[in-house]
């Protein structure tokens, strides 16, 4: 697929090699390479080549997976880290309630930058150990987040986030703002981090902030990623406090545009369909979080028709319990074919695709994220297919989607280093950060007597 590079000596040589059964680039799409090497050199792909030819190559770490599969390390394209403090506190109820009267009480009471790092240290090191390289958060304190996500060594694209109501983090929306320029100003040269604008929602946010909101982005050349059309009331609420839906008002203020991800985008016309796709927007699909809270199913196989980019993500472990990639693309090709009426709609490699390149391609991180290519950063996961759950294997594409699951991710790289080793996360202390976890379920809910 490339030149192999050399060095000084005219000799072949490299970081790391990984001798996988499969290798799935993901780009060509639907490409499998069996016995190929991949080679990583300086946290970079360096080189897919045919095992043989990989022979010539001096690896400094030469990694042997036989009846694994290597793939690009998944991105998590909308999640709420730190919420995994709140995992199963207000199960069962539909989205404004579950909201008003049962988490925001909450953050306002618990939410610190202690809480948000604490439960962003549980979030990664789930997310790691279920093969995700890189998520795309929107949470109060990201400066929290971001510390947590440079110790245990995962990507994060941190929101910036913007809302009209006071917290414990910023008075009023210039705060929000001023506050997140900041810290993008400050951890800029981190190579793990990357930043969205994020405010929360059409029903949270007021014209003024969001026109503010649509000059940072053009001025610093960021992402915007909100909540959409998530469910009928949003919708309700937009038509009765500004007689618009809420894309349209979004499409007036200016916000919508090849640098928008709409994050759940489950009620929408035809018509919404097609703005999304005239602006180039993409989407950030949320399978598990709207099945839970009753929000309705996403038209998929309409979007990806009309060639609007979809990333997978799992929302908050206080919508969904699970951030696990491997369930929501799983969620993503059945639902697809069941709303769509077609079991043709998403196949297995599109659905692998939207978990890769998708979310890096709305993060506008695709030149390096989201597929094995030479050039790319060596963000890697090896997925056991040998055993039982996944034999025989005619496909290893489709058992990737249909069959596989997060425990079967043995090994993660992210940027050619080690994450997680035979299952286990290396770069946190499971135990100490679990007692934090237990410690906080404590002090939010104290066990009765």
């Amino acid at each position: 697929m490339a030149e192999p590079a050399r060095d000084n000596d005219n000799v072949n040589v490299c970081d790391l090699r990984l001798d996988p059964e499969w290798i799935i680039p993901v780009e060509p799409a639907g490409t499998v390479l069996r016995r190929h090497s991949l080679l990583v050199r300086g946290g970079r792909i360096t080189a897919l080549l045919p095992r043989d030819e990989a022979d010539a190559w001096t690896a400094g770490e030469h990694v042997g997976l036989p009846g694994h599969a290597l793939i690009p390390g998944l991105v998590n394209l909308h999640t709420h880290a730190a919420m995994s403090l709140l995992r199963g506190y207000a199960d069962d109820l539909p989205l404004m309630e579950w909201l008003q009267k049962h988490i925001w009480p909450a953050e306002g009471r618990w939410m610190s930058p202690e809480f948000v790092r604490d439960g962003s240290r549980l979030a990664c090191l789930e997310m790691l150990r279920g093969g995700v390289t890189c998520f795309n958060d929107m949470y109060f304190f990201p400066e929290a987040t971001l510390e947590a996500a440079v110790e245990a060594r995962i990507r994060v694209a941190a929101g910036l986030i913007v809302i009209d109501f006071p917290t414990a983090y910023a008075a009023d929306p210039d705060g929000y703002l001023q506050k997140g320029i900041q810290l993008r100003d400050a951890w800029k040269q981190e190579p793990l981090a990357s930043f969205c604008l994020a405010p929360h929602a059409p029903y949270s946010t007021g014209d003024r902030t969001l026109e503010k909101v649509v000059t940072y982005a053009a001025q610093l050349d960021l992402p915007i990623h909100m909540h959409v059309h998530e469910t009928r009331d949003e919708i309700a609420q937009g038509m009765a406090s500004h007689q618009l839906r809420p894309l349209a008002r979004l499409r007036n203020l200016g916000l919508l545009g090849p640098n928008f991800i709409a994050v759940h985008a489950v009620h929408l016309s035809a018509g919404e369909t097609d703005l999304l796709a005239e602006h180039g927007c993409h989407v950030a699909h949320c399978p598990s979080s709207n099945l839970k809270l009753a929000s309705g199913l996403a038209p998929v196989a309409d979007l990806l028709g009309k060639g609007i980019n979809v990333g997978i993500g799992t929302d908050s472990a206080a919508s969904n319990n699970r951030l696990d990639l491997w369930e929501e693309m799983r969620l993503t090709a059945l639902l697809a074919k069941g709303v769509a009426d077609d079991p043709a709609a998403v196949p297995a490699h599109a659905a692998l695709e939207m978990a890769t390149l998708g979310g890096a391609r709305a993060l506008g991180l695709d030149g390096e994220l989201g597929s094995l290519v030479p050039g790319k950063q060596a963000d890697l996961v090896a997925v056991d297919l040998s055993g039982p759950e996944t034999q025989p294997c005619y496909d290893p594409i489709s058992q990737l989607v249909y069959s596989a699951d997060r425990r079967t991710v043995r090994h993660v790289w992210v940027a050619g280093e080690a994450v997680v080793a035979d299952g286990v996360c290396v770069t946190l202390e499971s135990a100490e950060v679990l007692h934090r976890a237990r410690a906080w379920r404590d002090r939010i809910s104290p066990p009765h007597p």
